[in-house]
């Protein structure tokens, strides 16, 4: 597939000529099944955008998305780490049930946390795969005669496994396999299906410090960090081709943006801006190996990072409208889970866990709002009212039900979310969850249930920790009060549950000992 560039005086021709747009509506396509695209961002908090409160980084485009469309304040991830919170978006499956429960490199292939290795074998890429029988959206929406894409970062299963997006129902894909690839924007190869796309990127292996003694607040210190090849501006061109090529039959793109994900790294013009608009700041910096990159303005560079997306998802809107798709197109744009405060980043500066706590323990990582609750804006002219706002509760397992819902997929496949069809078009009463689980293996192993106002937490499990904590999340957004010694009656409950929804992982890295001797137990 062949890059696909959008120049300014086309977008400038869609302003002029968009009332031609209903003319051709027809011309594209016939049926009235809509586009999907869902676009993925990495690690944004629920206050990283302006529709959400941001008031420091700008984000028009994604805010006019909301303007246009539906805005959730209850949404959230699966989990709140990348890859078990995409296998669960994929799959339908709560942390309870789904097959990747936890971020899982594969330690047993060998050295794969040595990206020169990784460049001579590709073998060592990627993560632990998902079972070769495992059911996604893109397979089901394919029955529903729909053309699929994912670009971006796919973190489910390494080259040369059953795993891949080519094997799990996608008609191409472009992006990084590999999440610890995906720690560098400028790496030397991304995937365009089965085989490496190779860019013209020094090696220069993540985590890399700046190597020299260089002056730590001069620029020049930095250089080597910039490269010829952004990843994300190759993923979005790879991206609008595929949407060129198929825009004449449904077609869903799945946009796995890497964005903004640590380390830090953006388009100099967007870095410029911030600079000018925030002023000089400390670096971010290390001359050996370190936790990510260095970066000369480490909060220019996270908030050039977001309008960058951001700017590219105008390119994408402009695009629909003048292509007359943008009506009979949904859009959903959320997050894969909460802030982080790695490589750099200052989730506190920024208040991107807006309502929510951001400091260390309280967003990406934890099972706290902060660090699962996101944002999630839908737009759909055809069917969702410009300028509503919905409180229903909702997770990551509840979009594959939706899709085949709008879709029309005929299917018995039993997924453990609920369709949120009627809350994005009202449409009709919108069904509730009685409850929502999360179910992760990492950072100690979490297990969290929200049941309405209630929040259950259990954490450090794999340290003996057997304290569940209960907040009221109508009282206390913050989750700063445990208030479990008066409602013990919500223990009883937070087990049942648990009992109910655990099923043994089959891989035995995901197992957390202390749930499967509770839930086995006589």
């Amino acid at each position: 597939m062949k890059l696909f560039r959008i120049p300014i005086a086309f977008i400038c021709i869609t302003v002029m000529f968009g009332c031609q747009n209903k003319s051709k509506q027809s011309e594209v396509q016939p049926t009235n099944q809509p586009n999907i695209i869902y676009i993925l961002a990495d690690d944004l908090g629920y206050g990283d955008l302006g529709a959400y409160g941001q008031t420091k980084i700008e984000t028009p485009n994604i805010d006019a998305l909301a303007q246009e469309g539906m805005l959730f304040t209850q949404h959230y991830t699966a989990a709140p780490v990348c890859a078990p919170a995409r296998a669960s978006l994929l799959t339908g499956k709560h942390g309870g049930h789904a097959s990747i429960r936890g971020n899982d490199e594969w330690r047993s292939r060998g050295n794969v946390w040595d990206y020169l290795e990784m460049l001579k074998d590709s073998t060592l890429e990627g993560q632990r795969p998902m079972p070769k029988n495992t059911t996604t959206m893109a397979q089901l929406l394919k029955t529903a005669n729909y053309k699929t894409g994912i670009v971006g970062k796919w973190g489910l299963g390494a080259p040369h496994t059953e795993s891949i997006p080519t094997k799990m129902g996608f008609d191409y894909f472009f992006g990084y396999n590999c999440q610890r690839i995906a720690h560098t924007y400028t790496p030397t190869h991304l995937y365009e299906n089965e085989k490496r796309f190779h860019l013209k990127n020094d090696t220069i292996a993540p985590h890399s410090g700046t190597g020299n003694d260089g002056d730590s607040l001069a620029e020049s210190t930095y250089e080597k960090f910039y490269q010829p090849d952004y990843s994300p501006t190759i993923i979005f061109d790879k991206m609008m081709g595929f949407i060129e090529e198929n825009k004449k039959e449904p077609f869903f793109m799945y946009w796995a943006s890497p964005i903004p994900h640590v380390p830090l790294q953006a388009p100099k013009k967007w870095v410029d801006y911030y600079v000018e608009k925030f002023g000089d700041e400390k670096p971010y910096y290390h001359k050996e190996k370190g936790n990510y990159f260095p970066t000369r303005y480490p909060h220019a560079t996270y908030a050039a990072m977001i309008s960058y997306l951001d700017e590219n998802v105008g390119k994408l809107v402009s695009y629909l409208k003048n292509e007359g798709l943008y009506d009979n197109t949904l859009i959903i744009f959320t997050s894969d889970n909460g802030p982080s405060n790695h490589g750099g980043g200052d989730s506190q500066w920024f208040n991107s866990a807006g309502l929510f706590k951001n400091k260390a323990g309280r967003v990406k990582g934890f099972t706290y709002e902060g660090g699962i609750r996101i944002p999630m804006i839908a737009t759909w002219p055809k069917k969702i009212k410009a300028g509503s706002t919905s409180n229903h509760i909702s997770a990551f397992y509840d979009v594959l039900p939706t899709f085949n819902e709008i879709a029309n997929v005929e299917t018995d496949y039993k997924s453990d979310g609920i369709s949120f069809y009627n809350a994005l078009t009202n449409a009709d009463k919108q069904k509730e969850h009685d409850y929502l689980y999360w179910e992760f293996a990492g950072y100690q192993g979490q297990v969290a249930v929200r049941m309405g106002k209630w929040k259950m937490i259990w954490k450090n499990i794999k340290t003996g920790n057997k304290e569940v904590e209960l907040y009221d999340l109508d009282a206390d957004i913050k989750e700063e009060n445990n208030v479990m010694d008066k409602h013990p009656e919500m223990l009883e409950k937070f087990f049942e549950i648990v009992k109910k929804e655990h099923q043994t992982p089959e891989n035995e890295s995901f197992v957390i000992e202390a749930v499967e001797n509770f839930v086995n137990q006589k």
